[in-house]
């Protein structure tokens, strides 16, 4: 990450996101040709990521010996992070048997994509190009599946035993603790439970805990947990303990119940005839399945996209250089960088790769009268332009032919996509879920009615990116993102998710069009899942794919 974009990314108050989840990719190829005639080739795949214009061996299958049709063993295993567009190249080698280096390995074959189309369509097949870019008559087919358990909740019971009297004129007042034991053999405490006072059978409370935080989703880690008699000075008199591991704690799924003996190992060295110092029991183990935003965009949802554009004369005359829609022969003006930015991203995850643009602001041809969400191809029927590059020039070719007016109301456009996400949300069903990209160069004029559709569409499956173009004083835009606080219609109503989130571009004039993706995309997928959680809709299970390991010949 360069500096610029840290100390833009300090000053928004953004972090860099953590990874989002790790991808596991499975290889096969199909039809490999035959270089050598006497024999069948030897092939070995190799992964390569971009980095700064620069292909990066990531990993590399094992070589299957004679094979024309290979389904390699070897996963490759990938941080994935939705807000950027991580290039990926596939290069298929026959590797002679008699030497495993690439140099010497004859070339069969590439294929370049991203990671983002791999985990939307959960498995990518396409034509390996060979030398020049033509088209051979081998394929490669990547699968792709999430590394769950991670995203888990898990609920647990506990109760004891015939615990040890800690207590002279009272019975002990048990509670437990249970710590995860780390890889550095540190202890992490994972939870306490609370005191039962004056019980030696005591039965804790249920609780609720992530996977992640209890076992590190390692389900054979040891967990170190501790039985305490409570002390109102604080000083606990230690009753025993035991090791567990949450496999051992699954049993209790079935509704049988597991048990530990609880030891003190200081009666177990001194007391002769010593057993334990109680039982503790497992009652309960229920697995609460926490849906990831991959498990909804490998389910089959689409995000939609939508694009808004600022047509107001504020940007200055379009013909005038000095105006933030001047079209620069060689330089993309802050519009179309933002656009590009984000849309490059979004389009991943959009099969028909068709986005509705629109603007707003303008007097627009045939009567010249103003509106808040024209078709910028002036298609009112059909806004849809194929591709990002569609965008783009549909932004060039509108701009002779409207005239820059005002005011900068963005509450229309807001209200004409939650339209259609709220025909959506009637399905009950995680399919759509709509991004509405607006690019405006300042403060918005219609405040009351766009915080009103602002709290509308927070019932809705969809989030609001707003970019700030040129130098105008966004401060009254930060109010809309909720992160200062929450976000209130004029009437006082709250909104239900904090839905949309604020860039000024000029924090990132200098950074790369990836850290403004990474800055305004980086809450979506929780966007998303909040929604669908929310909503108690779950992700659509996908078809299941071949994970057939066999060789095929």
């Amino acid at each position: 990450m360069s500096n610029i974009y840290e100390s833009a990314a300090n000053s928004l108050g953004l972090f860099s996101s953590p990874c989002l989840t790790k991808v596991e990719l499975r290889v096969a190829c199909k039809g490999i040709s035959d270089r050598d005639a006497l024999s069948k080739p030897d092939p070995c795949v190799i992964i390569k990521m971009q980095s700064h214009g620069q292909w990066l061996e990531v990993d590399r299958t094992e070589v299957i010996r004679s094979c024309i049709n290979p389904t390699f063993s070897k996963l490759f295993t990938l941080d994935y992070y939705f807000e950027e567009v991580q290039r990926l190249r596939y290069e298929l080698y026959d590797i002679s048997s008699n030497h495993n280096g690439i140099k010497e390995a004859d070339f069969l074959g590439a294929m370049e994509c991203t990671l983002g189309q791999i985990v939307s369509q959960r498995k990518l097949s396409k034509a390996l190009l060979k030398q020049g870019n033509t088209v051979g008559k081998s394929s490669i087919t990547i699968n792709a599946e999430e590394l769950s358990g991670n995203d888990d909740y898990v609920e647990l019971t506990f109760s004891a035993r015939k615990l040890d009297d800690k207590d002279f004129f009272s019975k002990s007042d048990p509670f437990l603790e249970i710590f995860r034991v780390n890889d550095d053999s540190t202890q992490q405490l994972v939870h306490r439970t609370e005191t039962v006072m004056n019980n030696l059978n005591p039965v804790w409370q249920t609780f609720k805990v992530s996977l992640n935080s209890l076992c590190s989703g390692d389900h054979q880690r040891i967990l170190k947990c501790k039985v305490w008699d409570w002390d109102s000075n604080g000083k606990h008199d230690f009753i025993g303990e035991f090791e567990a591991t949450f496999k051992e704690m699954r049993a209790a799924m079935d509704g049988r119940q597991v048990q530990w003996e609880c030891i003190n190992p200081k009666y177990q060295v001194k007391k002769k005839n010593y057993k334990n110092s109680g039982i503790v029991i497992c009652n309960l183990c229920k697995i609460i399945k926490m849906h990831s935003f991959l498990d909804y965009i490998m389910g089959g949802c689409q995000i939609q996209f939508t694009v808004a554009v600022d047509f107001t004369a504020s940007n200055g005359d379009p013909r005038n250089s000095c105006s933030l829609h001047y079209i620069h022969p060689y330089q993309p003006n802050e519009y179309l960088k933002a656009l590009v930015a984000v849309g490059e991203i979004c389009q991943d995850y959009d099969s028909d790769k068709m986005f509705p643009a629109f603007g707003f602001g303008a007097r627009i041809p045939p009567d010249f009268k103003v509106s808040h969400d024209f078709a910028v191809n002036f298609n009112e029927d059909n806004p849809e332009c194929a591709g990002i590059q569609g965008v783009v020039e549909a932004y060039q070719n509108c701009l002779p032919k409207i005239q820059l007016y005002g005011p900068t109301n963005i509450a229309p456009i807001i209200q004409k996509v939650a339209n259609s996400a709220s025909e959506e949300m009637h399905t009950k069903e995680a399919m759509q879920y709509f991004i509405l990209l607006i690019l405006t160069d300042g403060v918005i004029t219609d405040m009351s009615d766009t915080r009103e559709a602002i709290v509308h569409a927070s019932q809705l499956p969809m989030s609001i990116i707003i970019v700030g173009v040129g130098n105008a004083d966004f401060s009254d835009m930060q109010m809309l993102d909720g992160d200062d606080g929450i976000l209130r219609s004029p009437k006082g109503e709250p909104v239900l998710r904090d839905i949309v989130q604020f860039v000024p571009f000029r924090n990132f004039k200098h950074a790369t069009p990836a850290a403004l993706a990474k800055s305004v995309l980086a809450e979506v997928p929780n966007q998303v899942v909040d929604y669908y959680n929310s909503k108690g809709i779950k992700p659509k299970c996908p078809s299941e794919f071949d994970s057939s390991r066999t060789f095929g010949h």
